[in-house]
Formats: C-alpha cells, sequence, structure tokens
C-alpha cells in the first residue's frame, strides 16, 4: 500500500488503516504468547482435569460470528443511504456484543459450578490459563463495544456517508479482529487440552 499516493484526505485514511493494522498485529502477539505458553504448560503432571467445556462458550461463537455479519453490512447500507437499514444493524451489532459478555461470564459460572476455580486452593493450571485468555479477550471486546458505541454515536450525527466512511471502516476492521480472534481461541481451548 503506496501512501504517497492520492489526495490529502485518502493518504490520512491510508494511515489510519496501517495503524490499525499495527495495533491488531500488537494484539495478536499477546494471543500468540498466551497460547505458546498454555501448550507448554501441557506437558506439566497436574495437567490432567475432566473439565467439560462450557456450552454458553460454545453458544458465543455463533453470537459473535452474527454481529461480525450485521457489522459488515453497515458500511453497504451507508453506501446505498439506507441509514435506517444502518442503525438496524449497528444497534445489532452492539446487542449481539453485549449478549456475547453476558455468555463469556455464565461460561466461567459453568467452570466453577463444576468445582473448577480460577486462583486460590481449588484452582488449577487449566481453569487458570482459561481465566486469562478469555479475560484479556473479554477486555477487547469491550474496548471493541465502546468503539461501537462510537459509530454509533457518530451514525446518528450524520458523520458517515458515501464515500466517508473511515471511522466506521476503522471500527469494523477492529471489531472483525476480535471476533476472528474469539474463533481462533474457541477452538484451541476446544481441541488443545
Amino acid at each position: 500500500m503506496d501512501l504517497t499516493q492520492g489526495t490529502d484526505q485518502e493518504k490520512i485514511n491510508k494511515s489510519k488503516k496501517t495503524m490499525m493494522w499495527f495495533a491488531m498485529i500488537s494484539m495478536a502477539m499477546v494471543f500468540a504468547g498466551l497460547t505458546s505458553a498454555y501448550v507448554v504448560s501441557k506437558s506439566r503432571k497436574d495437567w490432567e482435569i475432566d473439565l467439560t467445556f462450557p456450552m454458553p462458550f460454545i453458544y458465543s461463537i455463533f453470537v459473535i460470528i452474527a454481529s461480525s455479519v450485521t457489522f459488515h453490512f453497515v458500511k453497504k447500507a451507508i453506501e446505498k443511504e439506507n441509514r435506517g437499514l444502518a442503525t438496524i444493524l449497528l444497534l445489532s451489532t452492539l446487542a449481539l456484543g453485549v449478549v456475547f459478555v453476558f455468555l463469556q461470564f455464565e461460561g466461567f459460572n459453568d467452570i466453577i459450578r463444576q468445582g473448577y476455580h480460577f486462583t486460590g486452593p481449588t484452582s488449577n493450571i487449566i481453569s487458570t490459563f482459561m481465566f486469562i485468555i478469555v479475560v484479556t479477550h473479554l477486555a477487547h471486546i469491550i474496548g471493541g463495544l465502546l468503539v461501537i458505541l462510537v459509530v454509533i454515536y457518530n451514525h446518528f450525527k450524520q458523520k458517515y456517508k458515501k464515500g466517508q466512511t473511515i471511522g466506521l471502516e476503522l471500527g469494523a476492521m477492529y471489531w472483525h479482529f476480535v471476533d476472528f480472534l474469539w474463533v481462533y481461541l474457541f477452538l484451541f481451548l476446544y481441541f488443545v487440552r
């Protein structure tokens, strides 16, 4: 991507997207480190436990994918000047994000009901790793919900128009990234035990 070509606004927009890519790569490195530590720790003698993977985590994968789909179509609605549909899609994305957070807490409750805690004498290495990985991702999701709220605010202020969607695009890039990240983490935690 050549950042020196185009109008000043196009250059600024390209720079913003490049910075978002760097931020996402940095976040991916955090999770690469966490999942690498998880894999290395699997050789510990106290690794084996009979933990049933929480169903709310399974449901959450479908919710987060649906939220990515709704966010994807927001820009298309803006470009077609269908503000009503864009509003519905943005509010749906926000609602699905909130449901995702709720399901994450339900997943933690499920683990605790199985008798595994994240710290203290009743904790173990697997539940502690799951807690650290999921809570770290949850922090990024909460950041994503704040981004969606900003995008909704700007949408109601009519800042997004055909050809003027950089804030929306950056928000969508981040949201799609954290959604993809959950799919990766879910598959990792489900299959690497």
